[in-house]
């Protein structure tokens, strides 16, 4: 009975691990394509050249 318990634990484990993982990288393309539509879409500075679109 134990192994079985705890082939199960490991199934559902791996299978949260999984989701998670999924998840994380549909947020980082997110991520990407926000910091690529702002690295093409930033403003000027006052100097005439590109500035920085973030606040680093």
């Amino acid at each position: 009975m134990v192994p079985i318990l705890l082939v199960l634990l490991l199934v559902l484990i791996l299978f949260g691990a999984g989701f998670a993982v999924e998840i994380l990288w549909w947020i980082a393309l997110a991520v990407l394509v926000l910091w690529l539509l702002g690295f093409f879409f930033r403003g000027t500075s006052a100097s005439g050249g590109r500035g920085r679109w973030y606040r680093w």
